[in-house]
């Protein structure tokens, strides 16, 4: 493979939020270029206007922002093959649609929407499948059935029109895909399709595939829902004379059931986002969760999406962005669909935080705890995180895991008092609130040995005093070491924790 000439692109329409699979096509094609020491070029194809969503493509830009996906050529960046937004270079395509017509490689065509309609109903009538297709276009008004002349007219009097591929007729298209080896198909079940209307506007294969060629782009990487539309893009190179890129098709990002592409109808079902960012939409202004809002880290998400379709051949599944660019290879993404797994990646995630400087989730969690109506120093939230952090798989859930480190719990968890609040436990608990009370060195190591050998001479069972001890402290049966936690919150609070604990709770006859 050429390294020095590694081009590839990610081309999305502004027509809304951007999808996950969306940024995980984009994902695989800069480890791919990073990989060879190629360019990643970012292009927004909005050709559709009809469909052209107002903040759309500064969606999709701020989303690979958070995601650390880079571009080398684009929208914001520039480069020697701009304009790179398709309604820029619009007058760049008339051009090469009126290339084709001349080369006979397409032609006018004056069907109206009502025409087509009547065909198509004689068809379903009939029971037969309509193409439109060369058997079709010789009985309909087009370039090919009428006179120069009179096609010319039709022009020059305002007629709409529209330019199509005349499809070579039973002809067989061999390709190669870089995922799914060669691929045949035969032109007798492809249509006619549309490359330029009227309105001076290309259709996305027209524009696509003289895009891709003037920015010498080596390898299209997109999804499979386009494979389809590859039979038509390999002879447009051929008409126009040119090399065509080397093309892959990805694997689809399934719903966690499997059965069918994941859609932001399974995301709102099970609770979980579709989209990197959320996304409000501008007209009917409902809202959508993102992946960022949620409390995901962009590395926990990017890690995530690169296991779905691709794999490194080993057991690993952490992988930084330079790891993954340094492994990525297209043999290695699979044929088959990827089952999205909310759980996993929510383990993902776990996996990032606890990773992450206790300072830096501090800082992080200090926000929620003010919501609180709390002000707390930045060094105890610090060593807080450092005792929960292994509990939660997001910084939103550190305050459950958390909260009676700054706040007197203020009920008893009903359940655990029934099960946990003894005959005994009364009389213990008042033994040990004077015996803490007595202790200079309140670090949990000389705490829990004392405690401890305070067990051993008493005959006191670990767990029932243990248990009685923590549902004064704590308020629930919940959290990490209990010697931990009254090391942090000091000798007078955890003292007066239980005073209130015990005249709440009392004797149990």
């Amino acid at each position: 493979m050429n390294q020095k000439n590694i081009r590839v692109r990610f081309a999305p329409s502004p027509t809304g939020p951007l999808h996950i699979g969306g940024v995980r096509t984009a994902l695989y094609n800069y480890l791919f270029a990073k990989h060879h020491g190629g360019k990643m070029i970012l292009r927004i194809e909005d050709t559709d206007q009809t469909r052209f969503v107002p903040g759309a493509q500064q969606y999709i830009i701020d989303s690979f922002n958070w995601c650390g996906i880079k571009f080398d050529e684009g929208v914001n960046q520039g480069g020697p093959f701009g304009p790179y937004i398709q309604s820029e270079r619009k007058d760049i395509y008339a051009g090469y649609s009126d290339q084709l017509i001349q080369s006979g490689h397409a032609y006018y065509a004056f069907d109206t929407p009502e025409e087509l309609a009547g065909i198509r109903s004689t068809f379903e009538a009939e029971k037969r499948t309509f193409i439109y297709n060369a058997e079709i276009r010789k009985n309909l008004r087009n370039s090919l059935t009428m006179s120069p002349e009179a096609c010319l007219s039709l022009i020059q009097d305002g007629t709409p029109y529209v330019v199509r591929f005349a499809m070579p007729e039973n002809r067989v298209v061999v390709m190669n895909d870089l995922i799914r080896g060669r691929v045949e198909v035969n032109t007798q079940v492809l249509d006619d399709k549309v490359l330029f209307k009227s309105d001076g506007m290309p259709t996305y294969h027209l524009a696509n595939i003289v895009d891709d060629h003037l920015m010498e782009i080596s390898h299209v990487i997109r999804g499979e829902e386009w494979l389809p539309s590859l039979p038509l893009h390999v002879l447009l190179y051929e008409a126009f004379g040119w090399d065509a890129p080397e093309f892959a098709h990805l694997p689809l990002l399934l719903k966690p059931e499997g059965n069918g592409k994941l859609s932001k109808r399974d995301g709102d079902r099970l609770g979980f986002p579709v989209f990197p960012l959320q996304w409000t939409d501008p007209v009917s202004k409902e809202m959508s969760r993102g992946y960022r809002e949620d409390g995901y880290f962009p590395e926990a998400f990017i890690n995530m999406l690169a296991l779905m379709g691709w794999n490194a051949g080993t057991e690993q599944e952490l992988f930084s962005m330079e790891e993954l660019i340094s492994l990525f290879s297209i043999e290695r993404v699979g044929k088959s669909g990827a089952k999205f797994d909310p759980a996993k990646a929510a383990w993902f995630n776990h996996q990032y935080l606890v990773k992450k400087d206790d300072a830096e989730l501090a800082a992080l969690f200090m926000p929620l705890i003010e919501k609180q109506g709390l002000f707390v120093e930045l060094p105890f939230v610090t060593k807080v995180v450092g005792l929960v952090k292994e509990r939660v798989n997001f910084v939103s859930e550190l305050w459950d895991q958390s909260s009676f480190f700054f706040q007197t719990p203020d009920q008893f968890d009903e359940q655990a008092v029934k099960k946990r609040w003894k005959k005994d436990s009364f009389e213990q608990m008042t033994e040990l609130k004077n015996k803490l009370a007595t202790i200079d060195d309140f670090s949990a190591g000389n705490l829990e040995e004392m405690t401890k050998a305070w067990m051993e001479q008493k005959q006191y069972g670990m767990g029932a005093v243990m248990n009685a001890f923590r549902l004064l402290i704590v308020g629930a049966l919940k959290g990490p070491h209990l010697f931990d936690i009254i090391a942090l919150i000091g000798q007078e609070e955890t003292l007066n924790r239980m005073e209130r604990g015990l005249h709440e709770l009392g004797k149990v006859e």
